[in-house]
């Protein structure tokens, strides 16, 4: 990527370079729930090379080219599969399924070597919040197994607007209803909260479908009664737009 693209994207490329010193160790694997899948069920990548799926259209060609060449985990995707359905969720594995660019584009910064393995889960059709809060309580024991669970999405995500000024005073009101809500609440409020997110200043302006809002969803019922960090957040995304991302534990 050229240095003119890269600029807007700065000060978040940093906190991803930061993220494997910041946790202290490095994981057994990344299960990443991406805001680009959605299956009737939650679905698992469980190839032992997942490809790339470049889903999208329009960007330059160099964007077409990137490769992130992570193995897989088929047995944490066999194990995970198995503890979202003892949780009485539908669960699946897809051994085709590839890393599409809500998975690739933050792990080709936070582990650019990519050697540690990598399942993707999809969300589930629906979208329903309080589901998405279950997968997360369900996956949760993982992270005693050194999985860490990472959900890519955007705090503010209404393409419509999104490279124009009339974003910048959505994302902003509902941003500091966010950061409100995960770093000021107690952990049951937490989850009240966010399960009423609809109801927050400007949500359905900051997320006319709520798919980016989901793997914050699963990283928060994984937390528990783990309390929150921000450790990037600016107002000045793309020009004047506001987002955060938050850390558990």
């Amino acid at each position: 990527m050229d240095p003119v693209s890269q600029a807007p994207y700065a000060a978040l490329a940093q906190e991803l370079t930061d993220m494997p010193r910041a946790i202290g160790v490095t994981p057994r694997a990344v299960l990443m729930i991406s805001a680009h899948w959605e299956e009737d069920a939650f679905t698992l990548t469980a190839g032992a090379r997942p490809p790339m799926i470049y889903d999208y259209g329009g960007f330059p060609d160099y964007t077409y080219h990137a490769h992130y060449n992570a193995p897989g985990d088929p047995a944490l995707a066999q194990l995970t599969r198995a503890v979202i359905a003892a949780a009485g969720l539908p669960a699946a594995l897809d051994t085709e399924r590839g890393f599409d660019h809500g998975a690739f584009t933050p792990l080709n910064v936070m582990y650019p070597n990519a050697d540690v393995p990598v399942v993707q889960l999809s969300l589930k059709a629906g979208l329903d919040p309080a589901v998405h809060v279950a997968l997360g309580r369900a996956i949760a024991p993982l992270r005693d197994q050194d999985v860490l669970i990472v959900g890519s999405g955007l705090t503010y995500h209404n393409l419509r607007q999104f490279f124009t000024p009339r974003a910048w005073g959505p994302s902003r009101e509902f941003d500091d209803w966010l950061n409100e809500t995960v770093l000021g609440s107690a952990p049951e409020t937490r989850v009240q909260r966010l399960l009423a997110w609809e109801s927050a200043p400007s949500a359905r302006a900051a997320h006319p479908r709520e798919e980016h809002l989901l793997p914050l969803m699963v990283a928060v019922g994984a937390a528990g009664a783990d309390t929150a960090t921000m450790p990037y957040h600016e107002n000045q995304f793309l020009g004047g737009i506001t987002v955060s991302n938050y850390r558990f534990g």
